[in-house]
């Protein structure tokens, strides 16, 4: 019988782990401070004002390739500090003063220069090519062989291997020596601080964390504290390297640890609970709990997945844990997770198993395979150790290619929303295409310059192969295109054919005079254009431009591979919050945006489309969020900014429930939830420092509110007063 009972915590642990939710107040704040406002889910770094590392480089001053990116990540772990926190279970921590080490690009004659004039002309930020990170590590690899069993295997296959690449390896094992010697710096220093330690309480904690890291320098994790040791160890080289930040399916990579603990040495439900949250102070890394096993008949849900969710509601921090929900999942478990985000304000998000593993079934793959996709990320999903996604390295704004195609109508005699479409249709293309031409510049040469040496460890096939993963070191290569600003070119449709072409009160040459004024002495023009029944809004003429710009954008993606390598595409539309600085570049549009104003967020409705309309908005945004998916298994997320009094006249808990299950239903693939109050956001927003405790989920990740710049919380205050 599963046991779902909440983690009631002692005196003695709930003081632990209200001393790391303090100390992590006070750390963001020394973060704040020194490195400004930080716009991205909260990496877990520790600011050490008196650290500074100089790279190993080569001549022309840059850091590229296996063996000096080795080299280099052993030099870092023998200088930078260790660190060991008196209400911690683990040690260790990285420095954020290494963010910046590796922001060096590429050797020059490898840099994709071709494509840098259409980046310009679209504002095209992420292009994708040298997207680092984004696939899910396996970690049961690592913990099955430790840290030591690792350089070992790599050794293994040097010594196999021998047509292959050196290089390869031996930026692999220096890696690998690194990371041991580290973790020997820790062991010393845990040591000494044990002897000095002023109190037998501290000379205890200092001991036991020697012990624990002594023990991974030899062997792989026996233990769930080893097992949370090691895995605090890769979150960290894994963030100095180009802030990766995926873990997996965290209750079953600690399940088979917690239930030998529990069966002979008498681990307690709270010592798990303190591992846990132990863990998520020391980094963000994005996991899942729950789902479906991969035949589909058993959910995978386990006491371990409750101590996880009760650790993350004790903490009170930033976390980046999801639920994945399915018609057969532990409902308590459910309901527990909506119960603490009405609490706390926030918690896990959602991911949901119809969109995201009948959606990645139509690409073909078995639904088993399907149903291993782990969310791992800030909107996606992955299979730990076998596929290379690289999702939400890519943005494609759509309503620049719109803003082209008003530009090539301009001079045309005849006028109408059928040719802006045909132009429209072409920009988007070009838009496209060079994503896939860059692509495959990707794998042709990012694995000459940035090989995934974190990552490469905890995959199926790298090592053996002597392959990056990027270069066909994995099995499945499925790399993704997200287009984002789908409802300000859907609104700008909607806006032109019903004022211009149907009722006839405007006429283009009147648009454009108020589009190049930036509405300036047009407001009259503006709210007639903004009025409309926008999308989101029941029986709204801007769904049929919407659904139709969303099948040519994931047409354009997916019905031709990339052109030279024959690279397979899936569509997505994920915005992160990028949808302010790509606002910020785009000329105004014509569903009354005015220049510089943020885009729309994903496929989703813009903030306000529900304004006046007496229903509850929460589930006509879901309703289009779910109808408007990519419809292949990459997210489209559904973000839910609830005001917690509205929610609970709505029918609370069962009303979300409900609205989850139905989301989920309709093919949705993600929800991400704040439950706050008007107040307190606007209190927050006005004087941030008023209320560091506060903690939001901002797109696919959660932050605290204080560290986010004024910008990036006034999109999340705008989505929810409106």
């Amino acid at each position: 019988m599963l046991n779902t009972e909440k983690t009631v915590l002692s005196p003695q642990i709930a003081e632990k782990i209200e001393q790391l939710h303090q100390d992590k107040i006070r750390l963001n704040k020394e973060k704040i401070d020194h490195f400004g406002y930080l716009d991205i889910d909260d990496h877990g770094f520790i600011y050490f004002p008196d650290f500074t590392f100089e790279p190993i480089t080569h001549e022309d001053g840059r850091v590229y390739g296996m063996k000096m990116l080795g080299d280099n990540y052993r030099k870092i772990l023998n200088e930078m500090p260790v660190y060991c926190n008196t209400a911690s279970a683990l040690a260790t921590c990285w420095p954020g003063n290494l963010s910046t080490w590796m922001e060096i690009g590429f050797r020059k004659e490898n840099e994709p220069e071709f494509l840098y004039p259409i980046y310009e002309k679209y504002n095209i930020l992420q292009p994708g090519c040298g997207g680092m990170n984004h696939l899910c590590p396996d970690l049961t690899i690592g913990l099955r062989l430790g840290w030591k069993g690792l350089l070992e295997k790599v050794r293994y296959y040097k010594e196999l291997n021998v047509h292959s690449d050196a290089s390869f390896y031996e930026g692999e094992e220096q890696l690998l020596l690194g990371v041991l010697e580290w973790i020997g710096r820790h062991v010393d220093y845990a040591k000494k601080m044990a002897e000095t330690a002023e109190s037998e309480a501290l000379r205890e904690h200092y001991t036991q964390v020697a012990e624990v890291n002594e023990a991974l320098l030899n062997h792989p994790p026996h233990t769930l504290r080893e097992a949370c040791q090691f895995t605090a160890h890769f979150q960290c080289i894994d963030r100095m390297y180009y802030a990766g930040g995926a873990l997996g399916q965290i209750d079953e990579l600690f399940r088979p640890f917690y239930e030998k603990d529990k069966e002979t040495a008498g681990l307690t439900d709270e010592e798990a609970v303190w591992y846990f949250a132990s863990l998520f102070f020391n980094d963000t890394h994005y996991s899942q709990i729950g789902g479906l096993t991969p035949s589909g008949d058993a959910d995978m849900v386990s006491r371990v997945s409750f101590l996880v969710l009760d650790a993350v509601h004790y903490l009170k921090i930033p976390s980046n844990v999801a639920i994945r929900v399915h018609d057969g999942m532990n409902e308590t478990l459910l309901r527990r997770s909506l119960e603490y985000n009405l609490e706390d304000g926030t918690g896990v998000c959602y991911s949901c198993n119809i969109g995201c593993e009948e959606g990645f079934a139509k690409n073909g793959y078995p639904k088993e395979l399907a149903r291993m996709r782990i969310k791992s990320g800030c909107n996606w999903t992955a299979i730990p150790g076998v596929e290379y996604p690289l999702q939400d390295v890519t943005r494609l704004s759509m309503p620049m290619a719109f803003h082209w195609a008003m530009e090539d109508m301009r001079p045309l005699e005849n006028k109408g929303t059928e040719v802006l479409w045909n132009l429209f249709v072409k920009h988007l293309t070009v838009m496209v295409n060079c994503i896939k031409d860059g692509y495959d510049w990707h794998y042709e040469h990012v694995s000459e310059d940035t090989p995934e040496i974190i990552l490469n460890l905890f995959m199926h096939g790298p090592v053996e192969r002597g392959l990056n993963c990027a270069q066909g070191g994995v099995d499945i290569m499925d790399l993704n295109i997200d287009g984002i600003g789908l409802a300000t070119v859907a609104d700008s449709f909607a806006a032109i054919e019903q004022r211009i072409e149907k009722e006839q009160v405007l006429t283009f040459e009147e648009l454009y005079q108020a589009l190049d004024a930036d509405y300036e002495g047009y407001e009259n023009i503006r709210l007639m254009l903004k009025n409309i029944d926008r999308l989101g809004a029941p029986h709204s003429p801007a769904m049929k431009w919407a659904e139709r710009a969303r099948d040519l954008f994931v047409a354009l993606c997916m019905n031709e591979p990339t052109p030279k390598h024959r690279l397979k595409v899936i569509a997505g539309m994920f915005s992160h919050g990028d949808i302010v600085r790509y606002g910020e570049t785009l000329p105004a549009t014509p569903n009354g945006r005015k220049y510089g104003e943020p885009i729309s967020h994903s496929n989703e409705p813009d903030p306000g489309f529900a304004s006046g309309l007496h229903t509850f908005s929460p589930s006509l945004k879901a309703n289009t969020v779910a109808r408007l998916q990519p419809g292949y298994g990459n997210s489209s997320p559904l973000h839910l900014d609830v005001d917690n009094s509205m929610i609970t006249k709505e029918g609370g808990v069962d009303a979300l429930e409900t609205l989850i299950h139905t989301h989920n239903h309709m093919g949705g693939t993600l929800i991400n939830l704040n439950c706050l109050t008007k107040e307190r956001l606007l209190k927050a927003h006005a004087d941030p420092d008023s209320d560091p405790d506060l903690v939001v989920r901002v797109t696919g990740y959660s932050a605290f509110f204080s560290s986010l710049s004024p910008k990036y919380r006034q999109q999340i205050v705008d989505r929810f007063l409106n």
